[in-house]
């Protein structure tokens, strides 16, 4: 080791986040997230540290889910999952099997199904199945399945400390009822030492706690949405005018944190790492010290961009490496955002020793380059969700905290610190004279705005909110203005926006948005109000409706080509695609215009401009299907053949269907035309596709004679489409409801 080399100090930033998944404050709650990544992550990324002297890291509690962890240790709250768990099989019915076999797998098939042979063997039974038989599995099969699904979520260092848990391990099949409520109840006394085992690490020192605000909102959206760029303002408020409620989060949060943990927060995790210049002007005045973000925000803030060779290494870590102080007094870090991506992503895929000593040199290799820096003091954050890469690792991350743990711990020029004490005993931080506003994701805030869904879900609020402030202004002692507040700050958290539209998809969007309108609903009913009707629809399916039907017969030329001058299908129908960061690489197409003569169906295809930019050279095959029935006669019908992305099965999914057509495009060249018919038994077999027309240009013209599948003149035909790769269903197109057609 160099004698030269400068001391370089990290703080491991490690954030805790899950919302609110309950309807109501006495009700179940609809998702278990909360209770399973309270026994895999919460307290043993604590306990870890007492295999090391020398290791401190920072955690970021947000307090709803402080809530959350009261609300299952103390009060014995339960979600759905762990209802089911302690019921007996015999109890159950039809529709309570179907939602095991739907949501009892869920986990990391590898790390935490594969390795259990009465798991695995329950996992295999399931996936043969093309539809959910509830009769296919006797008794014992779901006992066993509920108990090895609440089993694997315990992280793996429990089994020592437990040996009624070790016990249960072992045991692998043939669990009973009374097995399956000690797992629960093992599993609530993990939870019960959570807050506490917090506090003890911080009065030890070994922790540093900081918060979010309270139910993880956007602040730079609630603080000052006309300051954001947006690019896709339909549909979204001009104005929130909730930088109210912004504070009154930020300030309870760090109001419940001291209460809990025994401590003031110093410092704040904004959500998402997003910031703006008014957010931490908001936080230097509710008494904050410091704040973080990402790099990407750095970058923009100080006109420096980060630049990385082949292998990931940064160029000149200087800048990273550093603390700032704001214009305001507040200090700032940044993560960098490399480390995260690795951690989460790519050392899964390796043995975690080796993972972990890749790291540690990563972390060698950026110290040697401050050998020319002016300064002696270096900060490296490594900022990032706690809870949900683990579970990719082989012994849920253990072996990999470990190894890296006691490789920095033995390294004389490197240390672990508070971030607080780094930044109290620096006397140096270079300044931040401006903060550009962003998130960690793509520097802007597009996960959770400026897309059709989103926008509208920040309508309903506005609106909602809108109807709060009037009630208070006329009833100010009404007894339920603070429930109906709560209410209201829950539906302001980051979460249901983020899932609403593209690009992310939970699994469980169709229950976001059901808790999400649920919320809004509750603060009319805590007010004695009528709640409005449009709070009953999901916000999707308002959003997947086409922006118009065919208004008459057209004649289109099919060429390929978008002309601006061409008026031919003035007359179609046609649906937008909603479009967003993330999805553009998937997504096949922006908008389809649908239509009809006498004779044939006509599509158009308007290709998305990354497909049409990247798709040369590239191997990626992007597929369409057209599923199309004649609703006006018995015909044959056959289900939707794709394998569905995920567990969460939209009612249009299971809809049959007499025709598909299929369109596959690779390296810009249109490859695969087919129709498909449905026979009896379900099955599909190939038709003959020689009459019908496909032009591959600027966008895809599709003619279809009406004959070829079946549709006479005066009948009507229902269709959906289907964007898909590789056979795996991506979105239905709408995902509500059925396009039709009828020539009379």
């Amino acid at each position: 080791m160099m004698s030269q080399t400068k001391k370089l100090s990290i703080a491991f930033y490690w954030h805790m986040h899950q919302p609110v998944y309950q309807l109501s404050p006495e009700g179940d709650y609809l998702m278990a997230w909360g209770r399973l990544h309270a026994v895999k992550d919460y307290l043993d990324m604590i306990t870890i540290l007492d295999n090391f002297k020398e290791i401190k890291v920072n955690v970021n509690l947000v307090p709803v889910l402080l809530d959350t962890l009261i609300d299952y240790g103390e009060n014995g709250a339960h979600d759905l999952h762990s209802r089911l768990t302690i019921t007996p099989v015999e109890e159950l019915n039809n529709e309570d099997k179907e939602f095991i076999l739907n949501n009892f797998f869920d986990a990391n098939y590898k790390t935490m199904i594969f390795p259990y042979p009465q798991y695995n063997k329950l996992f295999q039974k399931r996936q043969s199945m093309s539809e959910i038989d509830v009769s296919a599995f006797n008794d014992q099969e779901y006992s066993d399945l509920m108990a090895l699904f609440n089993l694997v979520w315990f992280d793996p260092s429990y089994r020592e400390e437990y040996p009624q848990l070790k016990k249960l391990f072992k045991k692998g099949k043939h669990y009973t009822l009374k097995d399956r409520r000690l797992i629960i109840e093992l599993q609530r006394e993990i939870i019960r030492r959570i807050i506490p085992g917090y506090r003890k690490y911080v009065e030890e020192g070994k922790v540093e706690v900081t918060t979010s605000p309270y139910y993880h909102p956007i602040l730079p959206i609630l603080l000052d949405i006309k300051s954001i760029k947006i690019q896709n303002t339909e549909g979204l408020p001009s104005d929130l005018k909730m930088a109210l409620d912004a504070k009154m989060q930020t300030v309870s949060a760090l109001d419940r944190i001291e209460e809990l943990i025994g401590r003031r927060p110093r410092g704040m995790w904004p959500s998402e790492h997003c910031v703006s210049p008014k957010e931490l002007d908001l936080f230097r005045e509710v008494g904050l010290d410091w704040s973080i973000s990402d790099e990407g925000i750095l970058a923009n803030s100080i006109n420096f961009e980060f630049v990385r060779d082949f292998k990931g290494y940064l160029e000149e870590p200087y800048h990273l490496l550093k603390s700032y102080e704001y214009k305001n007094g507040l200090k700032m870090i940044f993560r960098n955002s490399m480390i995260p991506h690795l951690i989460s992503f790519e050392y899964p895929n390796y043995d975690s020793e080796l993972a972990a000593r890749d790291l540690y040199e990563r972390i060698k290799f950026m110290q040697s380059k401050l050998l020319a820096s002016p300064d002696e003091n270096h900060l490296l954050t490594i900022a990032m969700d706690g809870e949900n890469c683990w579970e990719n690792y082989p012994d849920d991350g253990i072996t990999f905290l470990k190894t890296l743990y006691k490789l920095i711990e033995e390294d004389e020029s490197l240390e672990t610190v508070l971030i607080s004490d780094y930044l109290d005993r620096e006397k140096y931080h270079k300044t931040l004279s401006r903060i550009k506003s962003g998130s960690w994701i793509n520097r802007n805030f597009k996960l959770w705005i400026d897309e059709p869904v989103k926008n509208l879900a920040w309508q309903y609020l506005k609106n909602v909110r809108d109807d709060f402030c009037a009630f208070v202004k006329d009833n100010p002692l009404h007894p339920n203005i603070e429930l109906a507040r709560r209410e209201l700050f829950i539906c302001e958290g980051s979460d249901w926006f983020w899932w609403y539209g593209e690009p992310n998809d939970s699994g469980r969007d169709n229950i976001f948005d059901y808790l999400f309108r649920e919320h809004l609903k509750n603060i009319y009913l805590y007010l004695d109000l009528e709640y409005p009707d449009y709070l009953d629809a999901p916000l999707s399916s308002v959003i997947t409706k086409p922006s118009r039907y065919p208004k008459g017969e057209i004649k289109p030329l099919l060429d390929g080509n978008d002309r601006q001058e061409d008026d031919s299908w003035l007359n179609a129908g046609c649906i937008d695609i909603p479009d967003g960061p993330v999805l553009r690489e998937n997504k096949f197409f922006d908008k389809i215009c649908f239509g009809y003569d006498r004779d044939n169906f006509y599509l158009r295809f308007y290709i998305n401009d990354y497909v049409r930019e990247s798709s040369i050279g590239n191997d990626r095959t992007y597929q369409m299907y057209v599923y199309t029935r004649n609703s006006s006669k018995k015909h044959s019908l056959s289900p939707v053949r794709l394998i569905n992305k995920t567990e969460n099965i939209l009612p249009i999914t299971k809809q049959k269907f007499h025709n598909e057509l299929q369109l596959a495009v690779k390296n810009g060249e249109v490859r695969l035309v087919r129709l498909i018919k449905s026979i009896q038994g379900n099955m599909w077999v190939l038709d003959d596709a020689k009459d019908i027309t496909c032009v591959l240009g600027k966008v895809i013209d599709i003619k279809v004679p009406f004959s070829n599948l079946d549709i006479g003149y005066d009948e009507n035909m229902e269709f959906v489409f289907v964007n898909a790769a590789a056979g795996v269903s991506d979105l239905f197109i709408p995902n509500e409801m059925l396009l039709n057609i009828k020539r009379d």
